[in-house]
């Protein structure tokens, strides 16, 4: 089969293959955006002069300060991780009638290698417009925000480009592993000219492993500060595996309870099953024993950005605990004031992108519960034709849903608030000696008489431990709980259009 066949029959089928398309293309252009900034940010040169030069042609510290270009490029790339989960649930979108075509293909005579690249040049060819799109509004973008203020400072670093390497990584990289993921989900697809099937794992629900992999990220992130505590060495392998166990052990527990969320879903609807009374319960635990992982696909994006977030929340609490200790030592020394509010402002930015990333995420989870309904119309609608009432099929798809998410959401909370303890669990403030003079300004500036005026104030070291940020994380968790709301009422929109008894004439 030529290129350009495939790639006509790729971008072929109905609207539902179109919004498919549509969907992939725009995850993918969000996607390099975010990369695209996030290189920007370390693209900056560092000024001359020592360690600590700052780049002064920026207005924001987040910019100027060489320390914390690592940290905010970090958080956009963080950004991208509820971004491709939304391109994951896009591509889920329409399976059914795509199978079909599939298998049409295949009746027409396409082997079954050639099925698979077309779908796997889909999901490419897709995420190549998006990301071809995404370089575009970028570059765009550049233009228009370049206005240096009076000072000539700049308010985004859009005097600095990354490398046209790094460029064409995120611009061609993203495609690719798109192409590849979809590669590797059909390695258990089986497109024959009767239809798709999939080869079924094993029948056995899912095993609470993934404990396993909450407790060892935990661990690895409480040995940081025993690392930290031996830096006075000077110890460059040390200073290099800070960030290192930072990252495999955030990485480790978020995946752990993403993959826990299957346990929990299995969990749930085995004792829906056993203790519920009503059909509506009844027919969620089915569905939740039947496909436990589906929770963990759908909520993946959601649980990362509030393990997040309950990080970020931690660490506000952390600033403030700081900051408030630093005005007690300072009232105590008779001096005013207390530490930089720099951080603490910062943190509302933490907040801004973490309410971005909930946002992404309910954007995936509106694409999978709706995914959801539209795959199983044709059974829907035979509940409806036996005489099940329309609201009790809304009942049992808003149980499958919040079943699980109540509780995977309870515990992403709880991972990212022990996350953060780990890393910033106290304050401490060494122990000073201030001399205040006590007499008048001209007595005080006075070398001869301002030492018999003058007395010694020592305050001690105080070391405590920050209050645990329960209103914020109740915030979050309620944020997160009424995003799954809003999605399972917007999927229920479509539940009367799916459950017609048409439905069961369709091929």
């Amino acid at each position: 089969m030529r290129a350009g066949t495939l790639v006509r029959l790729a971008l072929a089928g109905t609207r539902t293959d179109t919004a498919r398309v549509v969907l992939t293309a725009l995850s993918a252009l969000l996607a390099t955006l975010a990369g695209l900034a996030a290189l920007t940010v370390l693209a900056i040169e560092k000024p001359p002069g020592d360690a600590w030069a700052e780049s002064e042609q920026y207005r924001n510290a987040l910019l100027r300060e060489p320390g914390l270009r690592g940290g905010t490029a970090f958080a956009l790339l963080m950004l991208t991780i509820p971004v491709l989960a939304l391109a994951g649930q896009c591509a889920r979108l329409g399976a059914p009638a795509r199978d079909r075509r599939l298998a049409a293909l295949r009746l027409a005579g396409a082997t079954p290698g050639q099925v698979t690249r077309l779908a796997v040049l889909e999901t490419g060819v897709a995420a190549l417009l998006g990301t071809l799109a995404g370089l575009g509004v970028y570059l765009g973008g550049r233009e228009l925000l370049h206005r240096p203020d009076a000072q000539g400072q700049l308010a985004l670093p859009t005097d600095v480009l990354p490398s046209t390497g790094a460029v064409a990584a995120v611009v061609l990289g993203l495609p690719v592993v798109a192409a590849l993921a979809t590669g590797v989900l059909l390695r258990t697809v089986t497109t024959s000219p009767l239809g798709v099937s999939r080869r079924a794992g094993r029948e056995r629900g899912p095993r609470p492993w993934a404990g396993v992999l909450i407790a060892g990220g935990l661990l690895t992130v409480a040995a940081i500060r025993p690392v930290l505590s031996r830096l006075n060495d000077d110890n460059d392998v040390l200073l290099r595996l800070v960030p290192l166990l930072l990252l495999v052990g955030g990485l480790t527990a978020m995946i752990g309870v993403v993959i826990g969320t299957g346990w929990i879903s299995y969990t749930c609807g085995r004792l829906m099953r056993r203790y519920a009374r009503r059909p509506p319960a009844l027919l969620a635990a089915g569905r939740l024993m039947a496909d436990p992982w589906a929770g963990s696909r759908t909520f993946a994006a959601l649980l990362a950005a509030v393990i997040f977030g309950a990080g970020a929340a931690v660490l506000r609490a952390y600033f403030a605990a700081q900051d408030a200790l630093d005005r007690e030592q300072n009232q105590l020394a008779g001096a005013a004031g207390g530490s930089d509010p720099f951080y603490l402002s910062t943190m509302d930015l933490v907040d801004v992108a973490v309410a971005v990333a909930v946002l992404i995420a309910s954007g995936g989870l509106i694409v999978a519960v709706v995914e959801g309904i539209v795959a199983r119309r044709r059974a829907y609608a035979a509940l409806v034709a036996t005489g099940v009432p329309r609201a009790t099929l809304s009942r049992s798809v808003a149980w499958q849903a919040l079943t699980p998410a109540v509780p995977a959401i309870l515990l992403a909370l709880t991972v990212g608030t022990l996350l953060g303890r780990g890393l910033f669990g106290r304050v401490a403030s060494s122990g000073s000696s201030v001399g205040v003079c006590e007499a008048s300004a001209a007595l005080c500036d006075d070398p001869a008489t301002s030492a018999q005026y003058t007395r010694v104030v020592e305050t001690p070291p105080v070391e405590r431990v920050p209050d645990v940020p329960l209103e914020h994380l109740a915030w979050l968790g309620a944020g997160a709980t009424a995003a799954v709301l809003v999605t399972v009422g917007v999927g229920l929109l479509f539940l009367h259009s799916s459950t017609a008894l048409d439905e069961l004439r369709a091929a």
